[in-house]
This record gives C-alpha cells, sequence and structure tokens, in this order.
C-alpha cells in the first residue's frame, strides 16, 4: 500500500473493557476510512483487549464491518500467547504476529496513533 505514513493511523486497543471497543475504538477505526479521515487506519489488538475479543460474540461480530470498512486488523502473538488465544484470533481473520519492531516501525516512520 502506498499511503503515506502521515495519512496513516494505528489504533491501539489494549483496554479490558468491551465498551471502550464498541463505542470508541472500532467506531472511531471504521469511520476513520468511511469518512476519508484517514487512508490507513490499522487496530492492533494488543495485551487484554487479546483475551476480550476471543470471548466475545458481540465484538467478533463487529470485525466483519471493520474489515469491510478497510481496516487491518492485527494482534500482538506474545499477547494473544500469553492469554492462550493467538489461535482463536487467527481464525477470526486478525494477524497474528509479534508487533513490538512493526509499531517501533510506524512510529519512526510518522504514523499516527490512537490508543484506547
Amino acid at each position: 500500500m502506498d499511503t503515506l505514513p502521515s495519512e496513516s493511523l494505528c489504533i491501539i486497543w489494549s483496554s479490558a473493557d468491551a465498551e471502550v471497543a464498541l463505542n470508541m475504538a472500532f467506531m472511531y477505526a471504521r469511520n476513520s476510512l468511511f469518512k476519508g479521515w484517514w487512508r490507513r487506519t490499522r487496530l492492533l489488538v494488543w495485551g487484554p483487549s487479546a483475551r476480550v475479543l476471543s470471548e466475545s460474540p458481540e465484538l467478533q461480530k463487529e470485525l466483519e464491518s471493520l474489515r469491510e470498512a478497510g481496516v487491518e486488523l492485527w494482534a500482538c502473538k506474545a499477547c494473544a500467547e500469553k492469554y492462550g488465544v493467538a489461535e482463536k484470533l487467527e481464525t477470526l481473520g486478525l494477524t497474528v504476529q509479534y508487533t513490538g519492531q512493526p509499531l517501533t516501525d510506524m512510529l519512526k516512520q510518522g504514523w499516527k496513533v490512537l490508543t484506547f
């Protein structure tokens, strides 16, 4: 994808609160592309949010609308493994990978980062 880093947003969802995901992180991620606020949006499921997502059918259902909007869905592999949910997140269609270096690269390249 040839989008400039200045037009790229990484939303880090680390909260264990499903309401934060539904009414903040997911909503902004979806609207950021539908409304053209950002050209590229990546949602990074990091920390306890990995467990919450793996257990919540309501949150899992929302992933489809994010995917349809063009949001890139990533999950931290180290976090997912810590919670024992890496395979579940992969079956939900997330890219599950170690994210320390990719996140560092995004920051150094000038991506904007929003954390929930």
